[in-house]
């Protein structure tokens, strides 16, 4: 989870590809309306996130084995909801800075997110609380060692 931007495709794969996992990007699952809404410059509203997130409890729900889904699930009541259709969601955060982000978004070619919208994600995000299934994993580090960091805790089932 986390804001544009954040890494979610990139340290997903290779999360998944380490644990031997499927790993679906949840931008994916996005009904065309909210692609194009985005790609408009103009940020989603819990009314279209709902049936999005249903999707993407859904594909938790459903998976057979190991399954990671790259979602931004900025709030609370997102998270509750993807738990709703999936108990056993764990939430892996992945936390940076704007600027970070910012700099990782301008370098991004062919994605319909614009940096346009990052403040609005950044207003938007709700960090996990200490009763969530979950942890953050901040995105200064070297790519490896986010990835390592993201394995381990999600292979040792660490929620906490």
């Amino acid at each position: 989870m986390g804001v544009a931007g954040c890494g979610k495709s990139s340290v997903g794969t290779a999360v998944a590809e380490e644990l031997n996992a499927r790993y679906f990007d949840g931008d994916d699952l996005h009904p065309q309306s909210n692609i194009d809404k985005m790609a408009a410059g103009v940020p989603l509203n819990d009314e279209d996130r709902a049936p999005w997130l249903d999707k993407v409890g859904a594909a938790l729900a459903e998976a057979d084995g190991a399954t990671l889904v790259g979602c931004s699930a900025l709030k609370r009541a997102y998270r509750d909801r993807i738990r709703a259709a999936c108990p056993e969601t764990i939430f892996a955060h992945l936390a940076g800075s704007r600027a970070v982000i910012e700099a990782r978004m301008s370098k991004r070619e062919g994605h319909f997110m614009p940096v346009s919208l990052l403040d609005s994600q950044f207003a938007t995000l709700e960090p996990l609380q200490a009763d969530e299934a979950g942890f953050a994993v901040d995105i200064a580090q070297e790519f490896g060692a986010v990835v390592t960091q993201m394995a381990t805790r999600l292979a040792a089932g660490l929620g906490g």
